[in-house]
C-alpha cells in the first residue's frame, strides 16, 4: 500500500522530504514549486527551484502556478485525485479550495515547536531569540498561518555556537524522517491530531535587511545570537572604513568573550574582541563584500583593525 501524494515545496530544505517519501514507496503524482526566478548577473536566466530540479530527476511532473486564484489551477490540482498533499516550505499561502482538494487534506512540515515561531523564518528567529531547542512539527493545515492541529513532533537541541545554516541542515533531515513516519501513520489511520495551545504564540517574521546590521549596544550574548541566527545568509554585518571608504563586513561566526570598553570598541588588535553594551563578543569569521569567508586571523592580516577602533552600530555613528 502507498499514498497518492502531491508534494509542494521550493528550497533545498524541502528536497530531502520529497526524496524520502519517494523512497518510502509512495506515489508522488505531482510536485508544485515556485516558478523559475531570474538569475545570473543580469537576471536574464531563469533558474528552477531546488525542488523543481529534484522532481525532474525523479521523473515527476512539476507545476509552477503563481497562485491558485484561477479556477483552472484548482481543477488541475483536484484532478490528480491525490490522497494527501505534503507541504514543506512551499512559499505560498494555500486557499481553502487547495487545502480541501485531496481526500485527506494537506500536511505541513514546519521548522519550529508550534505555536512558538509561526511564520516565515522560524529557524533564524529561534536562534536570534536564544532558544535552546526547536524542532520539526508535522501539522494538518488549515486556513490560518501555521495554526492547524499538530500530528507529530521531533525536538532538536540548539547548541550555543550553532548557526542558522547548521540548524537548517539538521532540521531538514529530521523533517524528512518525521514526514515519512507521519504518512505511514496516516495511511494506517493512526495519526492523532492535537490542537495547538493558545498560549505561547510567537510569529517568525521574514528577516528584513534593516535588521541585519549588528548593534553593539546590545549585550554580547544578544550580538552573538544575532550573528549566528543570520549566518550564513543574509549575514549580520558592521561597517568598517577600508582604504578610506566605508565597507560592509559580514560576520559569519562569533563567540561571547570577556572585556569592557566603549560600545563597538575593538579591545585588541590581534583578535577581534569588540565591546558591547554588556560584555564583549569575539568576531571569529568574517567576509568582505566580494571576498571569501576568512577566519579572524587571516582577515586581520589583510585588513588590520587597530585596538581602539570604534565599529559603529548605526548610520551616523562615529
Amino acid at each position: 500500500m502507498s499514498l497518492r501524494i502531491i508534494f509542494m515545496g521550493t528550497p533545498d530544505f524541502s528536497v530531502p522530504t520529497l526524496r524520502a517519501l519517494k523512497e518510502a514507496g509512495h506515489e508522488i503524482v505531482a510536485v508544485y514549486s515556485q516558478p523559475p526566478r531570474p538569475a545570473g548577473r543580469r537576471g536574464l536566466d531563469l533558474t528552477k527551484s531546488p525542488v523543481h530540479q529534484a522532481a525532474e530527476l525523479l521523473g515527476i511532473p512539476v507545476l509552477t502556478p503563481l497562485n491558485f486564484k484561477a479556477e483552472e489551477d484548482r481543477e488541475i490540482f483536484r484532478a490528480f485525485n491525490a490522497d494527501v498533499a505534503v507541504v514543506v516550505a512551499y512559499g505560498l499561502l494555500l486557499p481553502v479550495a487547495i487545502l480541501e482538494g485531496t481526500r485527506l487534506g494537506c500536511y505541513n512540515g514546519h521548522a519550529s515547536l508550534l505555536p512558538r515561531w509561526r511564520g516565515a523564518a522560524p529557524i533564524q528567529r529561534a536562534i536570534m531569540a536564544g532558544d535552546q531547542k526547536t524542532g520539526m512539527i508535522v501539522m494538518k493545515m488549515e486556513k490560518g498561518l501555521d495554526t492547524g492541529p499538530m500530528a507529530l513532533t521531533r525536538e532538536v537541541e540548539i547548541g550555543e555556537a550553532m548557526t542558522a545554516g547548521e540548524l537548517h541542515d539538521q532540521l531538514m533531515l529530521v523533517g524528512a524522517r518525521a514526514m515519512v513516519e507521519a504518512m505511514e501513520k496516516l495511511e494506517a489511520d493512526d495519526l492523532p491530531l492535537t490542537v495547538q495551545p493558545e498560549e505561547g504564540v510567537l510569529y517568525a517574521a521574514k528577516i528584513d535587511k534593516t535588521e541585519t546590521r549588528i548593534d553593539f549596544s546590545k549585550s554580547a550574548v544578544d550580538v552573538h545570537n544575532h550573528v549566528r541566527g543570520l549566518s550564513p545568509f543574509p549575514g549580520a554585518w558592521f561597517e568598517l572604513e577600508i582604504n578610506g571608504k566605508p565597507e560592509r563586513v559580514k560576520v559569519l561566526a562569533s563567540e561571547v568573550g570577556e572585556g569592557q570598553g566603549k560600545t563597538g570598541e575593538v579591545l585588541a588588535d590581534d583578535a577581534l574582541l569588540v565591546a558591547c553594551g554588556e560584555g564583549a563578543v569575539r568576531l571569529t569569521r568574517l567576509q568582505k563584500a566580494g571576498g571569501k569567508p576568512l577566519d579572524a586571523a587571516d582577515f586581520l592580516r589583510g585588513t588590520p583593525i587597530a585596538a581602539g577602533t570604534i565599529l559603529p552600530s548605526s548610520a551616523g555613528e562615529a
